[in-house]
């Protein structure tokens, strides 16, 4: 996290209490909140599912006047991916994450299970901006407000999206 706040606000002495997390509306203190979204574009988080409501408000407005849920598309979130949002939580809200911790879980032995990932957090390590030493993935202190570039290193959907081929790549 790299909020400019003063250090007596809720959010940094949450994130020094290890208290602190992260959701697509922002930093919290509350952990694993359903969200539920009501309006146009909106996005719910309910256990391990998101869903996004109509971006149009013709769309939103039919569904609602029928009595349904207003919901466009969702996803139910793999084993993979919940153990990836739990580790994007933990670079975001403390800057760091233990690989000891994240490899308790059967069938992870974090060097292997985060190969591709680890080699994406080698090439910020190079230029200075995060570690990686006996485990622990951190930001450093001058990655710290980049923290998003380190999270991005586990995010295997944003890597798929750049390996796609696109049009304006071939011009």
């Amino acid at each position: 996290m790299y909020v400019l706040v003063p250090p007596d606000v809720f959010l940094p002495r949450a994130s020094r209490a290890v208290q602190l997390h992260r959701n697509f509306m922002g930093y919290t203190t509350h952990a694993d909140t359903d969200l539920l979204g009501l309006g146009v574009s909106a996005i719910s988080h309910i256990g391990a599912t998101y869903s996004q409501n109509p971006r149009d408000l013709p769309s939103w407005e039919d569904a609602v006047d029928q009595g349904q849920l207003p919901v466009w598309r969702g996803v139910a979130l793999s084993a993979d991916d919940q153990l990836r949002a739990e580790l994007i939580q933990q670079l975001m809200c403390q800057g760091q994450v233990d690989g000891a911790v994240l490899g308790q879980r059967p069938g992870v032995a974090v060097e292997r299970y985060f190969a591709e990932d680890l080699r994406s957090v080698q090439r910020l390590q190079e230029d200075g901006l995060a570690e990686y030493r006996e485990g622990v993935v951190r930001a450093s202190e001058p990655g710290r407000p980049l923290l998003r570039l380190l999270a991005m290193c586990f995010d295997p959907y944003l890597r798929a999206a750049h390996e796609q081929p696109r049009y304006s790549r071939a011009i």
